[in-house]
């Protein structure tokens, strides 16, 4: 045969190589392509399932404070709420009208409060554009402006804060709806001769933070915020001493462990409100080694604001803010930021062994879901500042983590809150099919008609009826160590939602929303 049909043939052969082989690819391609969206499809479903399921708890959560106003209120859209303690501050000559009921009972207590409004805002600051596309940024904007409204007032002079209103000893021997309150509503404050750094530096803290949410929208409040907001934290510091030694009584119900951690969380927040390096001095010189020296991570709380501090603070680190460029302070925070992250990873090497055998952080018997659902809600902020600035990397120990297990780990947390537990409940009442239905709740638990006295609406409390009212939105207390749960109304400890719990909870369900950059300084708001 001719070398050069031999030839001729396998260049045929040759080429009919690559028409299967292109036919082959082409099918193969189309069959890659065709799983490989299948699989992508899958995905997105499943991240849109994800997401739309915290925006429905995120709407949900939103109408608890809605449930706990107090004052004159506009656009009731609770159905079984009503104005209530509309002379609230009358014998001060002042309006303390407005404000919100704490959890179950009918006092305002401002410590808790103004945490409330502080979280809240930061919740607005960092993912109010989350909030927004589900239309919830108004509400939540609205509800910190009824807490503001009352801080503001509580505050009539430089050294004079209002800081309660109602006696929870007196309130606590009735069992009556707001709206028919019959105990006397006096007032406590703290001023030069009984200080209260805490309480007054977490209120400067609560209107320094909302004066940012404001900033754009109405600068008159806005200022008018930071005003009150710098004279508040001039107060506090100059002096010093706990609210709960000057008012024993107070503490009870909201004792104080210490004001140092407020001081250092009012100045972080004055410092983005104002660019005014006077704080960040503040946080970093004399004062970091008086109040930010502890040993190990500690717990964000009502309470406790250290670590609140910490992540707030390192915000300036990862975004490279210029008049934190080159404070050794700054860096420090961030260490110990890092190392409360390290401690929520439950892969990590020095993770915290304070969890239920489902994986829930857990502190403490009383009101149990206040940690977790804190602790998630600064592990997501710390998750999104390092995929915004780059910084992929979290070490803990010989060990590496990525912002993706921060934020497994709050979802992880948001999760358990939401029925993925072991009693298959929803702890957001009004989210899911089962939710606690006999909430420590003197409003939801009294039927709207009833007529009820001081002493005669203890039959409600006592009932073996769910509550006639849904607290929709309401956090409660949430399960013991070993995850049970009583859903009982004499169960207060378990079972009495509080709003600031509901403000930690409404910034955990917002970052979840939706996947967004973080703002790079929060006055851009």
């Amino acid at each position: 045969m001719a070398k050069g049909v031999v030839k001729q043939r396998k260049s045929r052969r040759c080429l009919w190589c690559i028409v299967a082989i292109v036919i082959l690819g082409g099918i193969a391609g189309g069959i890659y392509y065709v799983v490989k969206k299948k699989i992508l499809d899958k995905n997105s479903s499943s991240t849109s399932s994800l997401e739309d399921k915290y925006s429905d708890a995120l709407k949900i959560a939103m109408q608890f404070f809605d449930v706990q106003k107090s004052g004159k209120l506009v656009d009731d859209k609770i159905p079984w709420r009503g104005n209530s303690g509309l002379k609230d501050g009358s014998q001060a000559k002042l309006d303390l009208s407005m404000g919100m009921y704490d959890a179950g009972d009918n006092v305002k207590f401002g410590f808790p409060m103004a945490f409330t409004a502080t979280v809240l805002s930061w919740a607005i600051l960092e993912y109010g554009e989350h909030m927004e596309h589900i239309n919830q940024r108004e509400p939540a904007e609205n509800s910190l402006a009824w807490i503001t409204d009352f801080l503001l007032n509580a505050h009539p002079s430089q050294n004079v804060l209002y800081i309660q209103v109602g006696d929870p000893k007196e309130d606590h021997k009735c069992w009556e709806k707001p709206e028919k309150m019959t105990t006397k509503r006096p007032l406590k404050l703290v001023n030069s001769s009984k200080p209260g750094s805490d309480v007054a530096a977490e209120t400067a803290a609560a209107l320094a933070s909302a004066s940012l949410v404001f900033k754009k929208t109405d600068s008159t409040y806005s200022s008018t915020l930071l005003k009150h907001a710098k004279q508040l934290f001039t107060f506090a510091d100059k002096y010093k001493g706990s609210y709960t030694k000057s008012h024993p009584e107070v503490a009870t119900y909201y004792n104080s462990t210490g004001y140092g951690d407020e001081l250092l969380w009012a100045a972080s927040w004055l410092y983005h409100a104002t660019g005014d390096t006077t704080y960040l001095r503040y946080v970093t010189e004399e004062n970091a080694d008086k109040y930010a020296k502890v040993d190990g991570p500690t717990w964000f709380s009502w309470d406790n604001k250290l670590a609140g501090a910490q992540v707030l603070l390192s915000r300036l680190s990862f975004f490279g803010d210029k008049g934190a460029k080159g404070n050794s302070g700054i860096d420090d925070y961030k260490k110990s930021a890092d190392e409360l992250m390290c401690a929520l990873l439950p892969d990590s090497p020095s993770a915290t062994a304070s969890r239920t055998k489902s994986g829930l952080i857990w502190i403490t018997k009383w009101d149990s879901l206040q940690h977790p659902v804190g602790s998630a809600f600064l592990a997501v902020l710390y998750s999104d500042y390092m995929r915004a600035s780059d910084n992929e990397i979290l070490s803990c120990g010989d060990d590496s983590f990525e912002p993706s297990d921060l934020r497994k780990f709050a979802q992880s947390q948001a999760d358990y809150v939401l029925g993925d537990n072991p009693m298959d409940i929803s702890y957001l009442v009004g989210y899911g099919d089962k939710y606690p239905e006999f909430v420590h709740h003197r409003g939801a638990s009294i039927p709207v008609d009833a007529t009820t006295g001081c002493t005669e609406g203890f039959k409600w409390l006592s009932s073996k009826k769910p509550n006639p009212n849904v607290a929709m939105g309401a956090l409660v207390g949430g399960p013991f160590k070993n995850e049970s749960f009583i859903d009982s109304r004499n169960n207060s400890m378990q079972t009495e939602p509080t709003t600031y719990n509901s403000a930690v909870l409404v910034g955990l369900l917002s970052s979840l929303v939706n996947t967004s950059s973080p703002v790079k300084s929060l006055n851009e708001n």
